[in-house]
């Protein structure tokens, strides 16, 4: 019997939780269950993280109905992107979340240090 034939496991829709840890569980459930999902690598996917990034930028210009649908895609290719890597033992979402907090505060030592600033331009 090949895996085309073995049929997905079936998983309750999450319902528990914050939206975030919902999507996270959803996202998790694709990844076992959904045979398109499975196979998806970060190559493979590539093509449709640049192009939900563009449809994003557009959005930008077409009010906030738009751009939020499109940030949700953009969303979930990160998601897919980092549940393939928690796959592997790489890294997490959780992990992508700490990094990109702490490159925040380290990169606004005026607004969580003691640096001041009077300007943008500084």
């Amino acid at each position: 019997m090949s895996d085309a034939d073995v049929p997905a496991p079936k998983f309750a829709v999450p319902t528990e939780g914050t939206p975030f840890e919902r999507f996270r569980a959803i996202i998790a459930a694709l990844r076992k269950g959904c045979p398109w999902d499975r196979e998806q690598t970060h190559r493979s996917l590539e093509r449709y993280l640049l192009e939900e990034a563009y449809e994003t930028a557009e959005a930008i210009h077409l009010g906030d109905a738009p751009l939020r649908e499109e940030l949700g895609d953009l969303l979930l290719q990160i998601m897919l992107h980092s549940e393939i890597a928690a796959e592997r033992s790489a890294f997490t979402i959780d992990d992508v979340l700490e990094g990109i907090a702490d490159k925040m505060i380290r990169r606004h030592p005026h607004v969580f240090g003691e640096a001041r600033v009077s300007s943008a331009d500084e």
